[in-house]
């Protein structure tokens, strides 16, 4: 059975110079105003380099994402208690839904640029692939929320409730608001709504039951 290659020493260099130039054009741009040759001259390498590692501008920023999102997934599958395995779901539920709201707080400007589904529609002539839908950030977290949902409330539609719960971190006046107040406050919203999910009564069973 064949293994994958090593990636070479000077595609890794030219990976992080590209994502590092990325960065710090981020911190004076909003990641629209970015283009690939901005990013090329600030990383010291060819235009080419980035469309060839990343496809598109967009490519490149669905990357960043993926990249600063890592050390959470890791959290979570690695880590320990309450985010890793050995807490209980509902305290594991709500350590994570903190724990996004402190990646979004932190990437405000680059979450409303691939806001999903928004980010479909807005940039249609930009695909990175014809699955570009299926954005692996957004894969985890919405597969990771809705399981410790299904897992406590077997009756509740998880899909749909880890995709409302998502949304919000797409939402125009709830990322300004966090611009806002930090995000202590939309923490605390968030755990509201996913507390009212797992108490709610299951359909056909009363109230307070």
């Amino acid at each position: 059975m064949s293994q994958a290659r090593p990636e070479r020493a000077d595609a890794v260099r030219n990976r992080r110079a590209i994502l590092a130039a990325t960065v710090e054009l981020l911190a004076t741009h909003r990641p629209r105003d970015i283009s690939i040759e901005q990013v090329a001259l600030a990383a010291g390498v060819g235009k080419g380099t980035v469309f060839h590692r990343f496809g598109n501008r967009m490519g490149l920023m669905f990357a960043l994402m993926v990249e600063r999102a890592q050390a959470l997934e890791e959290a979570v599958t690695t880590g320990p208690p309450p985010l890793g395995e050995g807490a209980r779901d509902r305290d594991r539920l709500l350590a994570f839904l903190d724990a996004i709201v402190e990646v979004v707080s932190r990437n405000k400007n680059l979450m409303a640029e691939l806001a999903y589904p928004v980010a479909a529609q807005q940039h249609a002539r930009e695909r990175v692939a014809e699955d570009r839908g299926k954005h692996p950030v957004y894969e985890f977290w919405h597969g990771h929320i809705s399981g410790l949902i299904a897992a406590q409330r077997p009756g509740a539609d998880a899909d749909m409730i880890a995709h409302v719960i998502l949304g919000a971190l797409h939402s125009e006046p709830v990322l300004n608001e966090l611009t806002t107040d930090g995000p202590a406050r939309l923490s605390a919203a968030l755990r509201a709504l996913a507390c009212a999910v797992l108490d709610a009564p299951s359909p056909g069973e009363p109230p307070g039951a």
